[in-house]
């Protein structure tokens, strides 16, 4: 029987996106990424030859997940506020990745994942919130790079400062997602009209 190498991969990379979520790349175990797999740990060192090329792997797959999940067009550049809404929406659904993102920041800061596959792309949101700048449906008070930094820092900053929200929200704030949504969108479009 064939073994089936991209299903191997793929049962090793969801494994392992967990692993890294909950434990980082410095306490995430080969050994359970396999056990959750269901696959020998010696696949792991075959597929990716190291746990740190396996967290590589595992950030550059996730990272194509998103932008492919929440893109942002011309169109929806004009509204920033719901492109928060929307990758808001992806984290809610997906809330391994932002805590992927919060260890690599933590831990990986000299070592970035896919460095400069990831500039290209935030240097195409960029030019596209330029655009968008030019053209007067943003303000133009901040740079490009500044806007969009501010955009995802507040989007992830519901995920990752959850103490946040409880110590500073009221009640009906920390009563769910969907209040939480509703703000971020609603300080988004006033931070870039």
């Amino acid at each position: 029987m064939a073994w089936d190498t991209a299903r191997t991969r793929q049962l090793l990379l969801d494994a392992a996106v967990e692993e890294f979520a909950e434990h980082g790349p410095e306490g995430a175990r080969v050994a359970r990424v396999a056990t959750r797999a269901g696959i020998n740990k010696e696949r792991i060192y075959q597929y990716f030859g190291s746990k740190e090329k396996l967290f590589v792997a595992v950030l550059e797959s996730e990272l194509q997940k998103l932008a492919a999940a929440v893109p942002l067009t011309d169109e929806q550049a004009a509204d920033l506020g719901d492109y928060a809404g929307r990758v808001f929406d992806y984290h809610h659904t997906h809330p391994h990745f932002v805590r992927l993102l919060a260890w690599e920041g933590l831990l990986c800061q000299d070592r970035v994942a896919a460095e400069c596959e990831r500039t290209d792309h935030y240097a195409e949101k960029i030019a596209t919130v330029t655009a968008a700048q030019r053209n007067g449906t943003l303000t133009d008070a901040v740079g490009a790079g500044e806007l969009m930094h501010a955009v995802i820092a507040l989007t992830a900053s519901w995920f990752t400062l959850p103490q946040l929200t409880r110590m500073l929200m009221s009640p009906a704030a920390r009563s769910g997602p969907e209040h939480q949504r509703a703000a971020l969108v609603t300080v988004v479009r006033r931070l870039t009209s």
